[in-house]
């Protein structure tokens, strides 16, 4: 079993930043990738950006240049920095894990809410 816990979400004003976290525990050994996704309401949950094990990233278009995910090994803790945020980056934001040999994100954190507005 992996638990994720996320913070660090609120209120922010277009064009500033926000850092989320993500604090991994549990059988931590068996995750292949950890990844932020995101959901506004009445909409899918899209991918953000996600991390492997050795540190590789990958990020949505939408979200390129902009926002950074980064892991603390030590820490057991995986970070998602956001700038230059937009209007259209308000919706819920959650942490996933996939583990080893599978294909899809088998658990996932409750969630923090971003919301961008002035």
């Amino acid at each position: 079993q992996v638990q994720l816990v996320e913070s660090g979400g609120g209120l922010v004003q277009p064009g500033g930043s926000l850092r989320l976290s993500c604090a991994v525990s549990g059988n931590i050994f068996s995750i292949y990738r950890i990844g932020w996704y995101r959901q506004a309401p009445g909409k899918q949950r899209d991918l953000v950006a996600t991390i492997g094990s050795g540190g590789d990233a990958n990020y949505a278009d939408s979200v390129k240049g902009r926002f950074a995910i980064s892991r603390d090994n030590a820490k057991s803790t995986v970070y998602l920095q956001m700038n230059s945020l937009k209007p259209e980056d308000t919706a819920v934001y959650f942490c996933g894990a996939r583990p080893r040999l599978t294909t899809g994100y088998g658990y996932w954190g409750q969630g923090t809410q971003v919301t961008v507005s002035s």
